[in-house]
């Protein structure tokens, strides 16, 4: 074998891993697990995830994204942004207000309210945290039982739904004004 044809294999293979880690630490695939964000997402779909869709920016309210568990470092969740840093949350009667005016809900889909018993029913956002709930408020282990996510803990933004392919589709942020 000549040495130019080395040369080419190794710069392509070279070239193949720059690609590949570089695809990497941008996006990455993750499969939900459990029925926290039902209607939306379902147990078994496969997700890309952005990672560097906060580099430049911060999370905003109603953003779908995957984290470290707070309280479990072994585990990962998908959850939805609610509450922001700096603002005031309360949960009363099936209702979430931020700094005093109901949020609307569109990804709940229809469900009964939002309820809340204890410590994180109300309270401030600390700066750098995040008050996170899946929209299956039922079934949702989420802000409301052990509290803040910590912005560092946040991996990614949820981008796409990828599998089973017949239900592909874009994931959707919701904007609010106020």
């Amino acid at each position: 074998m000549k040495k130019s044809t080395i040369f080419q294999i190794l710069a392509t293979l070279a070239v193949a891993l720059i690609i590949f880690f570089g695809v990497q630490a941008i996006i990455e695939s993750r499969i939900v697990e459990g029925s926290s964000m039902e209607a939306n997402l379902h147990n078994g779909e496969r997700l890309i995830v952005v990672k560097a869709a906060y580099w430049f920016g911060e999370p905003q309210r109603g953003d779908v994204v995957v984290f470290t568990h707070p309280l479990d470092p072994g585990r990962t969740l998908v959850k939805r942004v609610i509450g922001l840093p700096g603002e005031h949350i309360k949960i009363e009667d099936g209702v979430v207000y931020i700094d005093g005016s109901p949020v609307q809900e569109p990804y709940v889909n229809g469900q009964a309210g939002t309820y809340c018993s204890g410590a994180y029913c109300e309270l401030a956002i600390p700066e750098g945290d995040y008050f996170v709930m899946g929209d299956n408020r039922a079934a949702s282990s989420d802000s409301r039982t052990w509290g803040m996510l910590p912005g560092e803990d946040i991996i990614g933004r949820v981008w796409l739904l990828y599998w089973p392919l017949s239900d592909w589709h874009l994931i959707d942020g919701y904007s609010y004004s106020d």
